[in-house]
């Protein structure tokens, strides 16, 4: 039996994530901090040691996290508390298994038509990329030198019940939600690799119980392209949408040069069993 402590419980990919420890045979007991308990943002590793001492857990997953803000705000929110915990771990519970919650947008651009492996070069091109790629090399360095036995989930485009207004989908969602006649967005001609947020959750758990980690970068996706136009022409069917979808808006800051995304599901297949479950018209279905 196994004692696990979730940060970011009650975020979009946290809530799936603890649903689903929550019914899990193998966990003794589910420990989520609040931001009112532990504020990871402000945290020690001192903190988090005193919270790992009272908790004694044998798995810590972190999946909390900032989209937005300026480069302090994302290395703070994706890096520095990656940093964070890792020391804390490595002093009270080197022994425990940790996962972090990473993004695609550590790769960066990638040519059309490739599916993106783990090993291939990152090369982001914005401050929440950068973070989160931050982030992730901590791990693997952590990993490497024996003072953590961790894993990153590169997590491609969630999407599913819960999904916040920070995409573009969970946008529009919310825009025909208000009864607008027109939806106007930005250009949705990129190709994006969409997951279902409750795969993400999937993954979260795989992850937190193998018994073995002889990798420790994941990409968590769907395994296919899918053009933005196709999936919020999905979206709209779906809200029973007549109305005009214009693509007049400023285009979206933190992925904005990223035209195609696509995951090569092969590593994370053989290592954890994983694949997807849930088709995007499924996720779109469950976002309303």
């Amino acid at each position: 039996m196994t004692d696990v402590l979730l940060f970011g419980a009650s975020g979009f990919l946290g809530r799936q994530v603890r649903d689903l420890l929550t019914r899990d045979g193998r966990v003794s007991g589910l420990h989520c901090p609040g931001r009112a308990d532990l504020d990871l943002l402000a945290a020690r590793p001192a903190d988090v040691a005193g919270l790992l001492r009272a908790v004694r857990p044998s798995v810590v997953l972190n999946c909390a996290g900032r989209m937005s803000g300026g480069y302090d705000e994302l290395m703070r929110g994706n890096a520095l508390a990656t940093a964070v915990i890792i020391e804390a771990m490595a002093q009270v519970a080197p022994g425990a298994r940790f996962v972090r919650l990473g993004s695609a947008a550590e790769y960066g651009p990638t040519p059309p038509g490739h599916a993106v492996h783990e090993q291939d070069p990152a090369r982001p091109v914005s401050g929440y990329g950068i973070s989160h790629l931050a982030g992730t090399q901590l791990v693997e360095q952590a990993a490497a030198d024996g003072r953590v036995d961790g894993a990153s989930l590169r997590i491609f485009n969630p999407v599913g019940p819960g999904l916040t207004g920070e995409s573009v989908l969970g946008r529009a969602r919310d825009l025909l939600a208000s009864g607008v006649r027109d939806l106007d967005l930005g250009p949705l001609g990129a190709y994006r690799d969409f997951v279902d947020v409750r795969d993400v959750g999937r993954a979260v758990v795989s992850a937190a119980f193998a018994p073995d980690l002889p990798e420790r970068v994941f990409n968590v996706g769907g395994g296919r392209a899918v053009s933005v136009r196709e999936a919020i022409a999905l979206l709209a069917g779906e809200a029973g949408f007549t109305g005009e979808i214009r693509e007049s808006a400023p285009p979206a800051g933190r992925s904005a040069t990223v035209t195609w995304s696509r995951a090569d599901l092969t590593r994370i297949g053989n290592v954890l069993g994983w694949q997807p479950e849930f088709p995007l018209p499924d996720s779109i279905k469950a976002m309303l």
